[in-house]
């Protein structure tokens, strides 16, 4: 899948309350290998196949970037 795929296929779960389970489904869902949370350590090297969780300061899942 795309990053644009990526983040279409992902779109509904946008406003809902981040769990640290959500990134196996995630991972599962998209194919990739390395998806990471607000709170995980991640190394400055840019990955092509990293998806990061990003949330709001109430716990929501706010969006998706990559790298």
């Amino acid at each position: 899948m795309t990053n644009e795929q990526i983040t279409q296929a992902l779109q509904y779960l946008i406003g809902s309350r981040y769990v640290p389970s959500i990134k196996a489904y995630i991972g599962e869902l998209t194919g990739r290998p390395r998806v990471l949370g607000d709170k995980d350590v991640s190394s400055r090297e840019f990955d092509l196949n990293r998806i990061h969780v990003e949330t709001d300061a109430a716990g929501l899942i706010s969006g998706f970037t990559f790298g």
